[in-house]
């Protein structure tokens, strides 16, 4: 399980990075961090999870930020799409200058 959750986070790093290239961002890296709650009895689906982007790069603009975590979470990233027919997802993000 441990690994699907690191999967999921390198699939939408990797949408997010991509993403913003297109946009013409000056990107030049993107960490996320997932924090996850599981149900209690067997199969232990994940119920809830948090990602948190630290996305680096210059000048970046925070909507355009916004826009490709949306992207990433509602079309393109099919392990957080599956993984949100069971936990509730959220996300949080952090622009560095850098």
């Amino acid at each position: 399980m441990e690994l699907v959750l690191a999967g999921t986070g390198g699939c939408t790093a990797y949408d997010v990075v991509l993403i913003l290239k297109r946009s013409r961002q000056d990107v030049t890296g993107c960490e996320v961090s997932l924090k996850a709650e599981r149900a209690p009895s067997d199969p232990k689906v994940f119920t809830k999870i948090h990602f948190h982007f630290t996305v680096r790069g210059k000048n970046l603009k925070a909507d355009v930020v916004e826009r490709a975590i949306r992207l990433s979470a509602e079309k393109y990233c099919s392990a957080s799409i599956m993984l949100g027919k069971t936990a509730e997802i959220t996300h949080d993000w952090e622009i560095s200058e850098g």
